[in-house]
């Protein structure tokens, strides 16, 4: 392993980082957006010497650094140098902006991926400017990192993730960006952006007219699409531990971790400040929700941070709008999460679920008499289980369920599921995500901010996480058997066996927000289900 010399930002240290840099060496350098990993641009062996350290395909272009707009032509970095360059140039730099123009011949092939293009840049960094000067080269920089993990903005994330891999950093500080430039390509029709940042695009469509935002600068590339920018890959900026985006209004992100939460405790939230005080599990804030430079300059550190977490197994990210600023900071945490988006619904949803038998059906029936609009998990059970790929895995899983005509052989898929614990699961783990995406579906079609999920397995299909509130209808296991036996023609035995792989009462008291017992006369339980749905009404129109 070579020696990694820790150097300072003195001049004496700027002129040995000089030296390395000269001789083909690697060093890491403060710039304002992130550390980047330097080497001399126009060394190709040097270059490729930084795909090595960092880990990263030979197929990803670099940026290449200079000290002032002179040394583009000086060095012959460019073929030409369009006029929007010029006024971008004259605006920007130096500053976190990158420019993509046609490349100049001296442009090796592993700074520009095969490219007929090169990004070029002026760090606004004194540090970074100072090792420019100084080495008097321009450097090819992507950030200081492991390829894929968080973008370092500290000395010491290069060290962590660079010590005995390159000859030298320079510690400047914390980076005041703390994310990584924006980037544009003049080298189409319309001037475009690859990558967002802290530059955004409404402030360059102030300087050179109207320009596009790439395809992949908010999706995933398409099949052997080749990135015409760092940072387009599909996995980027990744902590080791799951990260998963929700996508929804603030009040609907509280309510989903919370239900989450309790149901699982090895999870952590990435939120802003002000949702700190309402969430109940371990959180990692970055920042107020509208101070989007203060969350720029944190998200880095918050997503290392993320590995530090004990018995924690995923982060859920509060998303942010896709606009100015924010549109940077979706760019980054949708490739950390390696695109897994959860979007929570705009609806507030009211959970109606309990044991069969208990009088649940009954309940939602009186609560569509008060006004309610009810989404049934059977309607929806009943055309999930037609879907040509659940069919397909019910009939891997249980033999051939089918009836004559291709459609579905229910009594038999039910005779078989509820046959034990393990085909239950089996049953719900095939029929469960389609039934949950069927469902909040017609939810969106609904009128009105509110909607009832009749659902029995609303726990098991992790349908309450959706919920707003949660109302569990319960009975005495004796009434229950006899109105499953009366109501499905089952006996005593296939009724217990039915009601046994049920969660307990004790789990629905535990979990709901409201309970309605089923134990008295139907007089009275229509009385309580329709006083409910009369206080939930007055409540709502409080909020």
């Amino acid at each position: 392993m070579m020696k990694t010399y820790h150097l300072t930002n003195t001049q004496p240290d700027i002129e040995q980082a000089s030296a390395i840099l000269r001789d083909g060496g690697l060093v890491a350098m403060p710039t304002e957006t992130v550390y980047g990993l330097a080497a001399n641009a126009l060394d190709g062996e040097a270059v490729r010497r930084i795909f090595e350290a960092k880990g990263r395909p030979m197929d990803n272009p670099l940026i290449v650094h200079v000290a002032e707009f002179s040394d583009i032509e000086r060095l012959r970095l460019v073929s030409e140098i369009p006029e929007k360059a010029i006024k971008l140039a004259q605006a920007f730099w130096p500053g976190p902006l990158t420019i993509i123009m046609p490349k100049g011949e001296v442009i090796p092939d592993e700074v520009s991926a095969g490219l007929s293009t090169v990004a070029i840049r002026i760090p606004s960094h004194p540090d970074a400017q100072r090792l420019l000067k100084t080495s008097g080269l321009a450097l090819a920089a992507p950030s200081a990192n492991t390829s894929g993990k968080p973008s370092p903005t500290t000395a010491q994330h290069v060290i962590d993730d660079m010590e005995g891999r390159i000859e030298a950093v320079i510690d400047g500080g914390s980076c005041s960006v703390g994310v990584e430039s924006t980037v544009i390509t003049l080298a189409a029709d319309t001037p475009r952006i690859l990558r967002p940042g802290l530059i955004t695009r409404e402030e360059i469509e102030a300087v050179i007219g109207a320009i596009e935002v790439d395809h992949a600068v908010l999706h995933q590339l398409e099949n052997n699409e080749k990135a015409s920018s760092p940072g387009m890959k599909y996995k980027h900026y990744a902590p080791r531990t799951r990260v998963v985006l929700l996508r929804g209004s603030d009040e609907r992100y509280i309510t989903y971790m919370n239900r989450l939460y309790a149901r699982d405790p090895h999870i952590a939230a990435m939120c802003y400040d002000e949702d700190k005080p309402q969430l109940d599990m371990p959180c990692i804030t970055i920042g107020g929700m509208d101070d989007e430079k203060a969350q720029a300059k944190t998200l880095f550190d918050a997503l290392r941070a993320v590995d530090d977490l004990e018995d924690v197994n995923a982060v859920y990210a509060h998303c942010p709008e896709a606009t100015g600023v924010g549109m940077a900071l979706y760019n980054r945490l949708i490739r950390a999460a390696a695109f897994e988006v959860i979007d929570l619904p705009e609806k507030r949803i009211i959970g109606l679920t309990g044991q069969t038998g208990a009088g649940k059906s009954e309940a939602a029936r009186l609560l569509a008499e008060c006004g309610f609009p009810i989404v049934s998990a059977d309607e929806a059970a009943r055309l999930a289980v037609e879907d040509s790929e659940v069919k397909a895995m019910l009939c891997a899983s249980f033999g051939n369920v089918l009836l004559p005509d291709g459609s579905l052989d229910r009594r038999r898929v039910a005779q078989i599921a509820f046959s034990s614990p393990e085909n239950t699961e089996t049953l719900n783990a095939i029929t469960h995500p389609k039934i949950s995406e069927i469902m909040l579906a017609q939810a969106e079609k609904i009128n009105g901010d509110t909607v009832v999920f009749d659902a029995s397995q609303l726990f098991e299909a992790r349908q309450d996480v959706f919920c707003y509130r949660i109302v569990g209808v319960l009975a005495d296991p004796e009434l229950r058997a006899e109105r499953i036996m009366r109501r499905d023609g089952l006996s005593t035995e296939e009724a217990e066996r039915r009601m046994s792989v049920q969660l307990s009462e004790e789990f629905f008291i535990a979990h709901c927000d409201d309970i309605l017992y089923n134990n008295g006369s139907a007089e009275a339980f229509f009385d309580a289900v329709r006083q409910y749905g009369e206080r939930w009404c007055a409540d709502e129109q409080k909020i």
